[in-house]
């Protein structure tokens, strides 16, 4: 071999793994709004234009979720709950009164970890472990999927298409998370971006953010569900909110 052909392959060896990454971390791109929101509608979880649907990350936990499971019932709404798996086999009583109250479960993953690195096996058999806890404990089978922190990968895609879910991220969030939430920062940083036909984001744990931050997020939720009430938008879990119809000719998501 020369040395010429030499450089060739080191180059080429050099550039395998990099572009094995670049494609398996490229689809986190929508975690970005103005990638997500006008591209792509259905992950961005857009639905029809009277509706907003409500979802919460990263429980159960039981020290807060049964908190957000009485104020939904005060307020006469049904939400989405996206789950981690480790979770939901530690508390299984709670997840199944979620169901009972009328709420559905989503998928968020066994554990809230970082998709750095490529690992389709490992991912593909987390999501359906997590499929198949909930399941087993509440007899209803999930229909969707969101990633932790919103970083969707090409293994978690094809994690999630595999196990028959549907990805949803959003399209408003509170920033629920962060140790300088409070309810009116919840609610203007949604209001900010919400829309009909909007996907809200918020948390229903403190696990993975700032101690104590789910607090905001619950005392955002009655302005909230009385704000959307007031622009004539119902308030409900994905389940109820219809996805966008395709352009007739285009095939171009609309709302």
């Amino acid at each position: 071999m020369s040395l010429g052909s030499g450089r060739a392959w080191r180059a080429a060896a050099f550039l395998l793994p990099a572009g094995a990454a670049a494609a398996h971390i490229g689809p986190a791109a929508t975690w970005l709004p103005g990638v997500r929101l006008p591209f792509f509608p259905g992950l961005s979880g857009t639905g029809h234009r009277h509706h907003i649907a409500l979802t919460f990350d990263d429980g159960p936990d039981p020290a807060s979720t049964p908190r957000f499971l009485d104020a939904l019932d005060g307020l006469g709404v049904r939400a989405t709950f996206f789950v981690l798996g480790e979770r939901v086999v530690r508390h299984p009583a709670l997840v199944r009164e979620t169901v009972r109250r009328g709420h559905e479960l989503g998928v968020h993953g066994w554990t809230h970890d970082r998709p750095w690195r490529p690992a389709f096996t490992r991912t593909a058999e987390e999501v359906e472990r997590s499929v198949r806890a909930v399941h087993d404990i509440t007899g209803c089978r999930p229909r969707w999927y969101r990633p932790p922190y919103g970083i969707l990968t090409t293994s978690r895609w094809w994690a999630a298409r595999r196990a028959g879910l549907r990805t949803v991220l959003w399209s408003a969030w509170g920033r629920d998370w962060t140790a300088g939430a409070t309810p009116a920062s919840v609610r203007a940083r949604i209001a900010a971006d919400l829309r009909g036909g909007g996907t809200v984001l918020l948390h229903d744990s403190d696990r993975h953010s700032a101690p104590g931050c789910w607090h905001a997020a619950l005392g955002a939720l009655p302005v909230l569900v009385r704000d959307c009430r007031a622009a004539g938008l119902s308030v409900g879990p994905l389940g109820e909110h219809a996805p966008p119809r395709p352009a007739a000719r285009s095939g171009i998501l609309t709302q």
